[in-house]
């Protein structure tokens, strides 16, 4: 990552997520790198999914919902809480497959009009999707009307029962501030949407009768007696033996995509995109968000991805020359299949990145991803940014899994600068991670790169070029731990 001048502006898709995490001891909240997040939300809410395609086209959703609500919980000083309110989380549950399904469509939104799309999902839609404005009836959109769903009605959707005292409903209701009968007899479904799940209940008791949503029951009930009684609103209810019974199928509110159906679209072997058209029609995924069109450019070793082709193609050529200059001085070969990816705006390569608008590039794999190169060139940073993401790619490519994080930037940033600046030390792996203060990551980075600087100096570029592929020898890494802060509790 290479720290540009500050860029003004709104940021869509900001780096981190402020996600507020319950536990007996209390709540705390954290603060999580997008992608990081989005890991956690499939650990929470799709850890069980067999299929591949799947589990991506849920990181897609988790993403974009993640974007499109950031700041749900503003005025608590958080975006989101760690429940299924918002997105449920599980860290500790963040598996390896689970970080491949979010890096295999890392950036990836789902868009509408150029507009992140309003992506929730359900856990079983019983056969039948829901329409968003009978949930939500300000954030209704063409994408989000009920239809069929045969997949989830071949993968078999979960039929429930369940009965209560209608003493215990009453006191649920109460419990939830709801309106009720003094007493209750009887549950009939007035109202029903589109899809044939109940709208609207009229509670009936000796003292008259009250009229109630079906949503709202449902949350109360749910909320007080536990998630896996009206598990849907889905259902029939009756009165019997001094009981209420309920009776239907699905899992959840129904609508947008339906993890049952999901799956099994993966199981017949649908791609992530063809799963995220039907659940969402009329949406794209795409690093954009105003449907432009990405043109590949190809040169001798390295591939461009731009929208303005015309205008970017000198940089290839450019890119190319430091590859090379690179290849010789670190006598590495230059890493299999590089891409860069020239982003038209700024908002563009916020949304797709995560990154806010100081940081210029940023190198993941064998992707560089970069922000226009006409805001580059007027920054005075072009060359610098293109030396700086390939040297990460150089560097990525030979270190070794446990390499320390502070002197892969430091590496990187020296093989592109030529030399150490600043104050040699080891900075926190926080300092150089985060993304908030713009001034501490530079001083963090800055750091990292005097201090590989002041190594060079003492062992020579060669040698610490060869501990890269080797690992630093011991009294290099005790050195460093010795001189590393501690870490915060």
């Amino acid at each position: 990552m290479l720290l540009a001048l500050p860029f003004a502006g709104n940021v869509l898709a900001e780096s981190s997520i402020k996600v507020q995490i319950r536990s007996q001891s209390g709540a705390k909240t954290i603060d999580l790198p997008l992608e990081r997040y989005v890991a956690a939300v499939l650990a929470g809410e799709s850890g069980t999914f067999q299929s591949r395609e799947a589990l991506k086209a849920m990181a897609v959703a988790a993403r974009t919902y993640a974007v499109r609500l950031r700041g749900r919980h503003g005025s608590e000083g958080f975006d989101f809480c760690d429940t299924t309110h918002c997105q449920r989380i599980e860290l500790e549950g963040i598996s390896a497959r689970l970080e491949e399904a979010v890096a295999e469509t890392a950036g990836e939104l789902l868009w509408y009009q150029g507009k992140p799309a309003f992506t929730p999902y359900t856990r079983d839609c019983g056969g039948r999707t829901e329409d968003a404005a009978a949930i939500w009836p300000d954030l209704a959109a063409p994408y989000l009307r009920s239809h069929e769903d045969p997949y989830c009605a071949r993968r078999g959707s979960s039929a429930w029962q369940w009965s209560a005292d209608p003493k215990r409903i009453l006191q649920a209701l109460r419990d939830s501030a709801l309106r009720a009968p003094d007493d209750l007899d009887h549950i009939a479904v007035q109202g029903r949407t589109t899809s044939g799940r109940a709208s609207t209940l009229v509670l009936t008791g000796a003292s008259g009768a009250v009229r109630i949503s079906a949503d709202s029951f449902r949350f109360a009930v749910g909320r007080e007696l536990g998630w896996n009684t009206v598990r849907s609103d889905r259902y029939q209810v009756q009165a019997s033996g001094g009981r209420i019974a309920f009776e239907g199928s699905g899992s959840g509110h129904g609508v947008g995509l339906c993890q049952f159906g999901a799956e099994q679209m993966g199981a017949d072997g649908r791609s992530y995109r063809d799963i995220l058209a039907f659940y969402y029609p009329g949406t794209l995924v795409g690093l954009t968000g105003r449907g432009l069109s990405w043109q590949r450019l190809s040169g001798d070793s390295l591939t461009m991805l731009t929208t303005q082709p015309d205008q970017d193609r000198a940089v290839l050529a450019t890119a190319e020359r430091i590859e090379r200059t690179l290849a010789q001085r670190t006598h590495w070969p230059v890493p299999p299949n590089l891409e860069l990816r020239v982003y038209p705006d700024l908002d563009t390569f916020r949304n797709a990145t995560g990154e806010p608008g100081w940081v210029a590039a940023r190198t993941a794999g064998h992707r560089i991803y970069l922000q226009p190169i006409a805001v580059l060139r007027t920054k005075g940073v072009l060359d610098t940014t293109l030396a700086h993401e390939l040297a990460h790619a150089f560097v990525e490519s030979q270190t070794l899994p446990a390499m320390p994080f502070w002197f892969r930037e430091g590496l990187a940033a020296f093989l592109q600068a030529g030399r150490g600046t600043g104050a040699a030390r080891i900075p926190a792996d926080s300092d150089l991670r985060q993304t908030s203060d713009a001034d501490r990551a530079r001083s963090a980075y800055g750091q990292a790169q005097a201090e590989v600087g002041a190594l060079v100096q003492r062992y020579g570029e060669a040698v610490v070029l060869d501990w890269v592929k080797r690992g630093l020898p011991a009294e290099v890494a005790n050195a460093s731990a010795s001189q590393a802060p501690p870490k915060s509790k």
